[in-house]
């Protein structure tokens, strides 16, 4: 049986303190089934009179863990898969996300899995922390010359966030093309790429990158 998960968020009005819980829970339990999430109203919050007395809205959001599937089992793995094995588990272990870990290597590419335990305390904030996992994963492997890439995912969060962000650059992408200059949310460079990939081969529109990091961004524009 999946154990529950819980978080509590305040918002300006309970509809947008639930809209928080909800990311939140999807943040640390992927995979959740957004139909069976229980809501506990704290608070329904208070406006006040002119900034006096206001308090937020507060809401508790309860549903069941998703069952975790059991990672690749590393069968036969080179010398750099075996270091990116190890080198995840090592960052796995500090963290304390308690993520059991597996391998899976073509001649290509190594693609590293972490499931069960926190995988919000693995992905972290918009994805920064799973990016830097990555980051220097490729870079400990390419520092030996070998040729793979190198994807770590953490409970199948790299898929559902590829859908997601090709959804918005869609989306942004018919605003652009009627003539508006759209400016996305920032992300990091793995996100962003995503998004200029989806659109290199849209009519009519173009897209940039803008700012600094962390708060660097996607811009889409008219072509």
């Amino acid at each position: 049986m999946s154990d529950e998960v819980s978080v509590e968020s305040t918002g300006e009005t309970v509809g947008e303190a639930k809209w928080k819980a909800l990311r939140d829970l999807e943040r640390i339990a992927p995979g959740i089934d957004k139909a069976n999430v229980r809501y506990q109203i704290v608070s329904e919050g208070e406006r006040g009179l002119l900034g006096v007395g206001y308090s937020p809205a507060r809401v508790i959001a309860a549903a069941d863990a998703p069952d975790a599937a059991e990672p690749p089992e590393d069968v036969e793995l080179s010398e750099a898969g075996a270091r990116v094995r190890s080198l995840v588990e090592q960052v796995v272990a500090a963290i304390g996300g308690g993520s059991r870990v597996g391998v899976r290597e073509t001649d290509a590419e190594i693609v590293v899995t972490c499931v069960g335990g926190d995988a919000g305390l693995l992905i972290g904030k918009h994805g920064q922390t799973i990016d830097a996992l990555q980051y220097v994963a490729n870079a400990a492997v390419h520092r030996r010359g070998v040729g793979k890439s190198v994807t770590v995912d953490v409970a199948g969060y790299r898929d559902r966030r590829r859908a997601t962000l090709e959804g918005i650059a869609m989306r942004a992408a018919d605003r652009a093309a009627a003539g508006e200059r759209v400016l996305l949310e920032p992300m990091t460079a793995v996100e962003r790429k995503v998004v200029h990939t989806r659109l290199q081969d849209v009519a009519g529109v173009q897209t940039t990158s803008e700012g600094t990091e962390p708060n660097r961004y996607v811009v889409i524009l008219p072509a």
